[in-house]
């Protein structure tokens, strides 16, 4: 851990400021748990109740998830990314996929005009890894491959702030079927199109692929069997 021994005045400031450098950073990773005070207290060489008025306002903030009798967790990298997962855990699944999709098709777009060789080679080991587990039946790491493979196309676009926002968005994707457990009884839309597109630079073709791919995703979400809010969640990631 890269902490200092905090000095001068306002050392609430020093403090928030250290602990917010270790959170963007990736030394705490988010939904990992963060050290405890006592720690943090001694290795910043301030008292504990300065380490808890830190803690409290990045928990304000939205950075920060104090559980009773368990300890902080990490919950967003920065305020804009607390206050979007926070108004994305009350939002139906519906109006998440809608916006997803408007963030998906715009970073194909973009991805096929930016993408390099780096971008192409990992949208293809993600693409190829989804196939598999889904083909294996491993609903976990199809889940995670899934991501994986759009969250290359959105790192192509080489726009830091929508690569930010769409992983937000991932988040909350990811903890929903996570909790759901349920097998994922559309998720076998094809992705190869959307991959050919974007390694071809055609940004047409990787917009069509795209809104293809997340219509048939809404349609199943919205249809007859769509579950209610705070139920049964069944989706793609």
């Amino acid at each position: 851990m890269a902490l200092r021994t905090a000095r001068r005045s306002s050392l609430v400031d020093q403090v928030i400021g250290q602990l917010r450098d270790e959170i963007v950073g990736g030394t705490w990773a988010v939904g990992g748990k963060i050290p405890p005070e006592p720690v943090l207290a001694e290795t910043l060489g301030v008292g504990r109740n300065t380490v808890r008025e830190a803690v409290r306002a990045l928990t304000h903030a939205g950075l920060l998830e104090s559980r009773q009798g368990d300890g902080t967790y990490v919950r967003a990298t920065s305020e804009l990314s607390g206050a979007v997962r926070r108004r994305l855990e009350t939002a139906e699944l519906v109006e998440i996929l809608e916006v997803r999709r408007g963030l998906e098709v715009e970073a194909a777009r973009l991805a096929a005009t930016r993408r390099t060789e780096a971008d192409i080679a990992a949208i293809t080991a993600a693409l190829a890894r989804r196939d598999a587990s889904w083909a294996a039946g491993e609903h976990a790491a199809f889940v995670e491959a899934d991501l994986a493979f759009h969250t290359a196309v959105v790192d192509a676009t080489h726009n830091r702030v929508l690569m930010d926002l769409y992983r937000d968005f991932s988040a909350v994707l990811r903890a929903g079927i996570g909790a759901a457990g349920v097998l994922l009884e559309h998720a076998d839309v094809p992705h190869g199109p959307i991959a050919a597109a974007v390694e071809a630079g055609d940004a047409d073709a990787a917009t069509r692929a795209t809104h293809a791919c997340l219509d048939q995703i809404l349609a199943s979400t919205t249809g007859p069997s769509r579950p209610e809010p705070g139920r049964e969640v069944v989706h793609d990631t």
